[in-house]
């Protein structure tokens, strides 16, 4: 029997590891094919109950001079920055220097014509505010570096509408988190930055995490991962390609709803110290993983700086997407199962995918399903190029061939990257994007989320 029970644990052992191997090698194969086609350059990490099973750099942290990236590089991470604002906040609340149902005015007293918003409907985007970056295109002089204190002067100058009253509705906000920010350095009488490192960083051990401003407050970091976009015909550039006085530039000494920079192993520290008590207890872990309902009663898919959302396969799931300035983000944390992975991309160029949910499910023992592509050569795909309209549709749709690829571009949009099939047919499964083409006619049978439309080439 004792002979039996170790032969039985041993064959339990090695089918785990060849699991593990399976699914490195399945993740490392799904990788592999995004980078060939332009579609992925960044690092990658997956973890199952925190133990590492795939690790891998894809690409180059910096285009000229060539750098290669590797595992320890360091991206700034876009949105995916708002779990740490949040968390800054909660370790306010915890020290009892503010509650989250005080009124943002108790702190920020320009803004009190904003009425009855409060800290919580800033930290789940239920407050209504508006825009600060459409506020600031319209009214701020390009020439200077934006800050959030700039923020707040220029909406007690304009009073811009809220979008509705607070609790109505959820409605994603950077100007939020961008004010949380400016919440945490009032009351914690520190920078951003400074009370992150205290109360976040340091004491995880997450050397390679801090707030860092590129463009408004430039110095020498190794191994950073530089973030890249698109020019008109494609090629990779740096975002000071189109001038100062665009977003990515102006606005770059704002902070809150962006601008940590981190790398994997320190992510992967953080998602470890999630499960354990070293920073928050479970009360606190209810507020955050919970998800903030409207006054409707309606459940609004987001807690405190992360999606929250629920599924019989996978149980709950925390996550968060980022994308700023050549840099597209996403981290997972599946909390019933204790599974983790980490995508940094420090290219944004409209060709770029973050592929969650065939990481997902790889990282569950799933198939990813039999998609019944087809190839197409260069010279056939130059059949579908062209440009097409429809009178009912807001804009222009532009399709041409990129490195052995059809690419879909809207007028004044990134271009995107179309899978082909059987039959004429490309889908870009991202955006449900549903394409078939009628080249004798010149016409696109086109469906997008449930909608379709017959767009006609243009002469």
């Amino acid at each position: 029997m004792k002979k039996q029970f170790i032969f039985l644990f041993v064959s339990f052992f090695s089918l785990s590891i060849l699991s593990q191997s399976n699914r490195a090698q399945r993740l490392d194969s799904l990788f592999t094919a995004l980078y060939e086609k332009n579609q992925f350059n960044g690092n990658v990490l997956a973890a199952d109950k925190g133990e590492v099973i795939f690790k891998k750099s894809y690409g180059n942290a910096s285009e000229n001079p060539v750098v290669k990236l590797n595992t320890e590089t360091i991206f700034e991470l876009a949105s995916v920055s708002k779990q740490f604002t949040a968390m800054g906040i909660v370790t306010l609340q915890k020290a009892g220097k503010l509650d989250y149902d005080d009124k943002i005015s108790k702190y920020i007293p320009e803004l009190d014509f904003y009425g009855d918003v409060t800290i919580r409907n800033l930290l789940n985007h239920t407050g209504g505010l508006p825009d600060y970056m459409n506020l600031f295109s319209e009214k701020w002089d390009k020439s200077k570096f934006a800050t959030n204190e700039d923020i707040v002067k220029l909406m007690a100058e304009h009073k811009p509408d809220a979008n509705f009253q607070p609790g109505d509705k959820f409605e994603y906000s950077n100007t939020g988190y961008a004010l949380l920010a400016t919440i945490i350095e009032r009351v914690s009488e520190k920078s951003f930055a400074e009370h992150l490192a205290e109360t976040i960083f340091k004491p995880l051990g997450m050397t390679n995490t801090f707030v860092y401003r590129s463009r408004f407050e430039p110095r020498e970091i190794d191994n950073i991962a530089l973030g890249y976009i698109a020019d008109e015909t494609g090629y990779k550039v740096r975002p000071e390609h189109y001038g100062k006085e665009i977003p990515f530039y102006y606005l770059d000494g704002i902070v809150g709803d962006g601008m940590v920079n981190s790398t994997l192993e320190d992510l992967l520290k953080w998602d470890r110290a999630l499960y354990t008590d070293k920073l928050v207890n479970e009360n606190d872990k209810t507020q955050i993983f919970g998800i903030a309902k409207t006054n409707d009663g309606k459940e609004s898919g987001y807690g405190f700086g992360w999606g929250i959302g629920t599924s019989k396969t996978y149980g709950r799931i925390a996550n968060h997407s980022g994308s700023w300035a050549g840099n597209l983000t996403f981290i997972e944390r599946q909390v019933d199962n204790d599974k983790t992975f980490i995508i940094l991309q420090n290219n944004d160029t409209g060709l770029n995918v973050l592929p969650q949910k065939e990481v997902r499910k790889i990282l569950n023992n799933e198939g990813l399903g039999n998609k019944k592509t087809i190839e197409l050569s260069a010279e056939d795909l130059k059949k579908y190029e062209g440009t097409y309209s429809n009178e009912n549709f807001p804009i222009k749709i532009k399709f041409f061939v990129k490195d052995g690829v059809l690419m879909g571009q809207g007028e004044g949009q990134g271009a995107f990257p179309l899978d082909a099939y059987p039959n004429h047919n490309f889908k870009f499964e991202p955006a449900t994007i549903d394409l078939t083409f009628n080249l004798e006619e010149n016409i696109i049978n086109f469906t997008q989320g449930g909608q379709s439309f017959v767009f006609q080439k243009d002469k």
